[in-house]
């Protein structure tokens, strides 16, 4: 399928103030190193070591159809040769010093591999590279068994119509988008991923602004002890999967290059990462010190490789993300029932495919998740909760958009100045201390210019608004319509709770990456374990309330603070 590239629209204010809010968290079109391109000297002579000269290359190039639409819709285009690594050509067709088509040619079978034409040009992570993002993660054989086990403990014979299962299952629907994004359609991937979105992002306003009233048991026929049993066996999974067949990306790659800088004393926002990176000062401060301690116990080679420091990274902040899932359960709820609560959390995170994907992806991502879920089990506390916050924002500023809900008290107590005083206070200095060491010689500009400027000039073919740029009225609407959420939710509901807070907050994220350029599935866990916590909390869990027991849980919850 032909797909050609695209000017992205121009952004309003409400569309300006989304796409700062995700820029952070955009990954580069690479995937991977790149063998060097090398134009020889002569197009009629081989190089040393090839038995094509680049005038062969070429001709073998123009009878890719793809070449030939490409000429039809443009009389200008020129080939390029290049020589890329052993054994193989690559041929670009250059129109005004833009690359419209790219076919790769293989040397001995004088073969054409690849053709591409669009934004697959430039976007290698659009192209369906298998095993590009957490090698076997997508595998049917890893990947269906774990959707299966995801669902099965909450799965209630007795009611086989209750929402959760239809929340549950939602939240693996993005699969089906994922099916034809590893097909290299993203023309069809793109689209269905929106009324996924959609669904999660109505279902966490309805259980923001409105008190669920669900029936019957969370975990309804599976002992807690199965639970905790196979969290151990999925996590040891989890990690033997990271370190024997998992890749790190370039999201991964560009944290380790920062945590080196910053050890070594160099600067970290000035153009010098890799030529294999070049883009990797994209994000915060705070996630190049994440990465600190990783890169210090098991230090960079200098060059794109394993990456053993990615990976302890991932393994980390999965790790915390689900303590502190299997914390906030216990936070809730007293006894048995929270901890049931608690295991049902940590079990759906460590079954959950998308998580999986992101830690054998060994990106960033679940940092956000790890540090938005210990802000809201810290919650109590106004500094904790701002301190949190602070880190999260100046790690990828995405969660920055929920500075006017965790302002709020989280256990429905009242506003007071001295409470809202201490979260910004908290965020403040956070967010301060971790950028001000940071700032280049060119100050706030040329920082603002190498992270949030940079993201807003960029093209992405990743959803709607990229690949139809007549949709801007669109986008516009859908961008203040998620700024006005993230204001909105600083005054209502009235009253608070954390599933409330969880709830809201999914829906503060899923509204601003609806309205974002750019959107992959990697960002899933940022909203997903709020928005577990917000579906599971609506059920009941622990002993039976007719059951001795049960009697004692209930009188333990009536004396427990209002969650």
């Amino acid at each position: 399928m032909e797909l050609q590239a695209k000017r992205p629209p121009r952004l309003s204010l409400a569309a300006l103030a989304a796409v700062l809010l995700l820029a952070g968290g955009l990954p580069s079109p690479a995937l991977g190193a790149e063998p060097e391109l090398r134009q020889p000297e002569r197009s009629d002579t081989r190089p040393a070591g090839y038995s094509l000269t680049a005038l062969e290359a070429v001709a073998i190039a123009e009878r890719s159809p793809r070449v030939r639409s490409e000429r039809r819709l443009r009389a200008r285009v020129e080939p390029t040769a290049y020589t890329k690594g052993p054994g193989r050509w690559q041929v670009s067709y250059f129109e005004r010093g833009v690359e419209r088509a790219q076919v790769q040619v293989d040397d001995a079978s004088e073969r054409v591999l690849e053709a591409w034409t669009g934004p697959q040009v430039a976007w290698h992570m659009a192209r369906g590279y298998d095993g590009a993002f957490g090698r076997s993660v997508t595998s049917p054989w890893v990947w269906l068994p774990l959707c299966a086990l995801f669902l099965a403990p909450f799965v209630d014979p007795r009611r086989p119509f209750r929402l959760l299962h239809l929340d549950l299952l939602v939240l693996l629907a993005f699969g089906v988008s994922h099916f034809f994004f590893n097909r290299a359609e993203i023309t069809a991937s793109v689209p269905l991923a929106y009324p996924v979105l959609a669904y999660l992002l109505v279902r966490m306003l309805m259980l923001g602004f409105r008190a669920p009233n669900s029936r019957g048991r969370l975990v309804p026929i599976v002992p807690a002890a199965w639970l905790a049993l196979a969290i151990v066996g999925l996590m040891a999974f989890r990690v033997a999967l990271n370190v024997v067949d998992s890749n790190v990306i370039d999201v991964g790659y560009a944290g380790v290059i920062g945590a080196d800088r910053i050890a070594d004393g160099k600067p970290l926002y000035e153009g010098s990462f890799p030529a294999d990176n070049r883009t990797g000062d994209t994000y915060g401060p705070v996630n190049y010190l994440a990465y600190v301690p990783f890169e210090q116990a098991l230090p960079w080679s200098g060059a794109w490789d394993d990456l053993p420091a990615a990976h302890a990274a991932a393994l980390a902040f999965d790790a915390l993300t689900l303590a502190g899932l299997m914390l906030l359960g216990r936070r809730l709820r007293r006894g048995a029932a929270g901890r049931e609560l608690g295991l049902a959390l940590g079990f759906a995170w460590a079954a959950y495919p998308y998580t999986l994907y992101a830690l054998c992806s060994n990106v960033n991502d679940s940092l956000v998740a790890m540090l938005l879920v210990w802000a809201l089990l810290l919650g109590s506390s106004p500094w904790a909760r701002g301190a949190l916050l602070g880190l999260a924002g100046a790690a990828k500023f995405a969660p920055l958009a929920l500075v006017p809900l965790l302002a709020r008290d989280p256990d429905g107590g009242r506003r007071t100045t001295p409470q809202l005083l201490a979260f910004a206070v908290a965020l403040t200095a956070v967010t301060v201390a971790a950028t001000v060491p940071f700032v280049p010689d060119g100050g706030l500009q040329e920082l603002y210019d190498r992270t949030l400027g940079r993201q807003l000039v960029r093209e992405s073919p990743f959803s709607v608004w990229g690949q139809h740029p007549g949709l801007e009225w669109a986008q516009r609407a859908v961008s203040a319509a998620a700024v006005a959420l993230g204001l909105a939710v600083a005054l209502v509901p009235r009253r608070l709770s954390r599933p409330r807070v969880a709830a809201l907050g999914a829906a503060v994220l899923i509204a601003l990456q609806l309205s974002t350029t750019h959107w992959f599935y990697l960002y899933i866990v940022w909203f997903a374990p709020f928005a577990l916590f917000a579906m599971f909390s609506a059920y009941r869990t622990g002993p039976e309330p007719g059951s001795a027991r049960g009697q004692e849980q209930l009188l333990d919850r009536a004396r427990a603070p209002v969650a």
